[in-house]
């Protein structure tokens, strides 16, 4: 496992903020338990903050039940946010703070619909790139704007670089790792890329802190930040995501080591966040550990 440089922490003059942001589209389990490990462990080695954000622009598989449970499973285990939970700060409360980031965009750069499904875009894949790589192909069709459209914005050839605070020094091209980017789904929805990155720069994010699995969703996410104006970035960190023994990831779907499952067996809240620990290479002895000190399983800034 690579190790932690929170370094970088200690000499920005920005207070630290990082937020833990679950979607509410099944239950809770082991992996998200080490993200909330991460999270609060980091901010609390380096004397900074916690926003809980409920990430629902996935108006189709997020469910009140599920946000309800989210809810309740994090109090149960002990993790207390500092910010965004009375009143809980929720991506569908605020449709205001996307449309004006829109406006932004639409002013500076190049937006325009596309009609294209998923379906359309892998099969007229030709070039040899990424399967959900986008071509272009309705940037100049002019299509109209309308229900069942999605909204796109140019994304300009070009490298985005940042210093990862476990992976080291990385790069990306966002143009070509996904084209032209997706900012409104044919839905009407917001995309996931397109709030993030709209949310971490209104709430002053200033460390992301995420498994694996979105690394490469960070290169597009900085060069949305500048289109959108963002003077300063965020740090990231991305940790490690525990893995079933397939080699799968955890998947709420699926049930893997649910939070509600093992609450349901008995096992107290310091267990399962000392499993999780264990799991993600954090707590050797194995022992439980309450959710006020895991800032312990982390080395305090230099």
């Amino acid at each position: 496992m690579n190790s932690l440089d929170l370094s970088p922490l200690a000499r920005d003059d920005r207070p630290v903020l990082t937020r833990f942001a679950p979607s509410p589209t099944g239950y809770l389990h082991l992996g998200h338990v080490v993200n909330a490990i991460y999270v609060w462990g980091v901010a609390g080695a380096v004397g900074g903050e916690v926003l809980l954000r409920v990430e629902d622009h996935d108006r189709i598989r997020c469910r009140a039940e599920y946000e309800d449970a989210l809810l309740e499973d994090l109090d149960w285990l002990g993790f207390v946010p500092d910010r965004g939970r009375h009143p809980l700060r929720r991506q569908s409360d605020m449709p205001h703070r996307y449309a004006e980031a829109l406006t932004t965009l639409r002013r500076r750069h190049h937006v325009y619909a596309c009609d294209c499904s998923r379906r359309e875009i892998r099969l007229r894949q030709d070039d040899g790139g990424a399967a959900d790589r986008y071509s272009g192909r309705c940037r100049d069709r002019g299509v109209a704007d309308a229900r069942g459209v999605g909204l796109r914005v140019v994304l300009e050839a070009g490298a985005e670089a940042w210093q990862d605070l476990r992976l080291g020094p990385a790069s990306q091209a966002p143009a070509s790792q996904c084209g032209d980017l997706l900012v409104r789904d044919r839905d009407g929805h917001w995309t996931y890329q397109f709030a993030v990155s709209v949310d971490d720069w209104r709430d002053d994010v200033t460390l992301v802190i995420r498994g694996e699995d979105l690394l490469s969703s960070t290169g597009r996410q900085l060069r949305l930040a500048k289109m959108l104006g963002r003077a300063r970035m965020p740090l990231f960190l991305h940790h490690p995501l525990i893995v079933k023994p397939s080699g799968e990831k955890l998947s709420k779907a699926n049930h893997d080591s649910g939070v509600r499952e093992l609450r349901a067996r008995g096992v107290s809240s310091a267990e399962v966040i000392g499993r999780a620990a264990t799991a993600a290479g954090l707590n050797p002895s194995g022992a439980p550990v309450e959710a006020a000190n895991v800032r312990s399983l982390f080395a305090p800034a230099q």
